[in-house]
């Protein structure tokens, strides 16, 4: 399949046109926010995949969608040849949903509770593309070049680190879980990752991202 019409970019492009159609528009948000008494209540059990198809901001959108246009593609590749052509969406949508389910119990019944945003699924993407090119260099804050593995050890110690603070606005939890999600998925999904994860830490290859 072309790039031009690859999984990853229609994706992309879904997430960007709902969530500019939601900015400003309080009534398609809370049609497709994660508001979980809407799901245990009311079975509205869509909303745990279509919270993420909306961005607090453009900011929120633009990080997430840039991420997983660097890093989205690699993981398209190793699931459209282990699983086929609907591989990617099945993980990316698998990502949505594992990454918020954690928040999800915990605020069962808490009617003051609202999520948002594609972070889990990004995250899936991110980590499980580290899994597979460990020592790519990373810009971040698109100017910082940074090894992706340590960019990993920094992001989930800082995630952690502000999931046991709380407080915020950003769902750390769901980081963590979707970068768990991601990397346990593709391990599943073809083991011998795990040899050559160690092999290439053992053998660093910079290159940049």
């Amino acid at each position: 399949m072309p790039d031009s019409f690859s999984t990853n970019l229609i994706l992309i492009g879904i997430t960007c046109v709902i969530s500019m159609l939601a900015f400003g528009n309080a009534q398609l948000i809370n049609k497709l926010i994660l508001w979980p008494p809407a799901v245990s209540r009311d079975r509205q059990y869509y909303r745990l995949v279509s919270y993420g198809l909306i961005h607090a901001d453009a900011q929120h959108l633009i990080f997430n969608m840039i991420t997983l246009y660097f890093f989205g593609g690699t993981m398209e590749r190793f699931y459209a040849h282990h699983l086929g052509d609907f591989g990617y969406a099945i993980f990316y949508f698998g990502g949505l949903v594992v990454s918020i389910l954690p928040s999800y119990f915990d605020n069962r019944d808490n009617a003051e509770y609202r999520s948002l945003g594609a972070s889990g699924a990004v995250s899936a993407a991110l980590f499980a593309s580290i899994l597979l090119q460990p020592w790519t260099t990373l810009l971040v804050f698109y100017a910082l070049p940074m090894p992706a593995i340590v960019y990993a050890v920094l992001y989930i110690a800082y995630s952690i680190y502000m999931d046991r603070r709380g407080g915020g606005n950003v769902n750390h939890s769901a980081h963590l879980w979707g970068a768990a999600y991601g990397v346990a998925l593709t391990v599943v999904i073809d083991p011998a990752l795990i040899s050559a994860f160690f092999d290439s830490l053992a053998h660093p290859s910079f290159r940049v991202r």
